[in-house]
C-alpha cells in the first residue's frame, strides 16, 4: 500500500497531535502515530490512553489500510525538510510492515507496527451534547486554566470544571489559594450538567480551537469528546465531585480599589523581586487615593516600596498577597483598569475587570491573602 503527501502539510497535522505523546509509555504502540487510509484521505491519531486526538487530511491514495508509524522519527524527518512543500511517497510492505519514504532528495526506511494493535478511543454513548464557538472555548480555557491545581491528592482540583446551566455556562478552576470563574451567557447548552476535564487535553485544545466556528461537545459520566473542523479529541474525565466554590466567594465587599492594570502589574513585578523567595509576599497598603505596594526579604535585608494613585472607596486597609498569583490574574484580564474588592485583611480578595471585556462574558477571580509579617 502507498500514499503521497506534501511534507509541510503532513508536518503541520502531526504537530497538532504531538502534544498527546508521552515521553514514556506503558504500551510501545503509543510511541507511534496511527495512519488509517481510505481513498484520497488519511485519518491520523495519537493517544496516551487517557487522551486520543485525531485529524484528517487529503492524501493521494487508493488504498484502505492502517499502519502505525514511529512518531518522533517521522516528525524529526519532516522537520528537516523545513517549510518547503516536498512531495513524499510512503510505501508500506503489508507483510513486514517496513515503511519506505521517498523524496526527490533520497530514500528513508523505518519500521512500522500493526495498526490493529493501536488502542481504539472509547465510543461515547450519550445524548448530552452542545455546540459552542471555538473562540469562546479558547478564551474560557486561557482565562481560567492557569488557576487549576497540581495536587495529586486532590485530583478534582487539577482540571477545569464545566458547569452547564440552561441560560449560561461556568468554567471554574481553583487550587485552593486562588479561583477563577469564567461565565458565558452566550453558550446555550440546554439541559444542566457538569464535568471536569484534565489540563492536558485542554492545553491541546486551546491552541487549535480558536478559529473554529463550531465545536460540538459530547460528554458522558467518564469521557468527553470535542469535535470541530477535521479534528476530534476524546479524553477521560476526572472522576469526583467538584468543591462548592460558590461558598468561598465573599458576597459583601465594601472596600473597592480601582487601579490601572498595567501600572499595578509593572509595580508588583518590580517590587516582588525584593520579596521573600518562599512566600513571594507583597503588601498592599491602601489609604485614600494612594496605593503603596511593598515587599521585603528579611533574610537578605532586601526591601522595596512603590506608590501609585488609585480610586478607592472604603476603610484604610493593609493586606498581603502572593505576587505570583496576582500577576497571573492581571495578565489574564485585558481591560485598562481592574477592580479589587476587599472586605478584611484575612478574607479573600475579588479581582474583576474594570468594564465588560466582551459581550456575554463575565469573569471573577478570587485570591486568598497571606498573613502579613508584623
Amino acid at each position: 500500500m502507498k500514499f503521497v503527501v506534501a511534507s509541510d502539510k503532513l508536518h503541520k497535522q502531526l504537530q497538532l497531535l504531538s502534544g498527546v505523546l508521552n515521553s514514556s509509555n506503558t504500551l510501545p504502540i503509543l510511541d507511534n502515530f496511527l495512519f488509517e487510509l481510505s481513498p484520497n484521505k488519511a485519518t491520523i491519531s495519537a493517544s496516551d490512553l487517557e487522551t486520543t486526538m485525531t485529524t484528517a487530511m487529503e492524501v493521494m491514495t487508493d488504498d484502505e489500510a492502517s499502519i502505525a508509524i514511529p512518531a518522533k522519527l517521522l516528525i524529526d524527518t519532516l522537520k528537516s525538510f523545513g517549510s518547503s512543500s516536498i512531495p513524499l511517497t510512503f510505501k508500506i510492505d503489508e507483510k513486514s510492515l517496513a515503511i519506505e519514504v521517498t523524496s526527490d532528495q533520497g530514500r528513508y526506511k523505518l519500521a512500522g507496527a500493526n495498526g490493529s494493535e493501536f488502542p481504539k478511543a472509547p465510543a461515547i454513548e450519550s445524548d448530552k451534547s452542545f455546540d459552542m464557538d471555538g473562540g469562546v472555548l479558547s478564551s474560557a480555557i486561557n482565562r481560567s486554566l492557569f488557576a487549576a491545581g497540581n495536587d495529586d491528592l486532590r485530583p478534582v482540583m487539577s482540571g477545569l470544571f464545566f458547569e452547564i446551566h440552561e441560560d449560561k455556562m461556568h468554567f471554574v478552576a481553583t487550587d485552593a489559594h486562588r479561583l477563577v470563574r469564567y461565565t458565558r451567557s452566550d453558550v446555550q447548552a440546554g439541559a444542566a450538567g457538569s464535568f471536569i476535564v484534565p489540563k492536558k487535553p485542554l492545553n491541546l485544545l486551546k491552541n487549535v480551537v480558536a478559529g473554529a466556528d463550531k465545536v460540538t461537545v459530547t460528554y458522558s459520566e467518564s469521557n468527553a469528546h470535542f469535535a470541530f473542523d477535521d479534528i476530534s479529541l476524546m479524553c477521560r474525565l476526572i472522576d469526583g465531585k467538584y468543591p462548592n466554590y460558590e461558598a468561598v466567594i465573599p458576597k459583601d465587599n465594601p472596600n473597592k480599589l480601582t487601579v490601572n492594570r498595567d501600572q499595578m502589574s509593572q509595580s508588583i513585578r518590580r517590587v516582588s523581586l525584593f520579596a521573600n523567595k518562599t512566600t513571594h509576599q507583597v503588601r498592599l497598603k491602601i489609604a485614600g487615593s494612594e496605593l503603596h505596594i511593598s515587599a521585603e526579604d528579611l533574610d537578605f535585608a532586601n526591601s522595596a516600596i512603590e506608590r501609585m494613585s488609585c480610586n478607592y472607596t472604603g476603610e484604610d486597609m493593609e493586606i498581603g498577597f502572593n505576587s505570583r498569583f496576582i500577576l497571573d490574574m492581571l495578565s489574564n484580564i485585558s481591560t485598562d483598569e481592574v477592580v479589587l474588592e476587599l472586605s478584611a485583611p484575612n478574607r479573600a480578595g475579588i479581582l474583576l475587570p474594570g468594564e465588560v471585556e466582551e459581550e456575554g462574558e463575565d469573569i471573577l477571580m478570587l485570591v486568598m491573602p497571606v498573613m502579613l509579617n508584623s
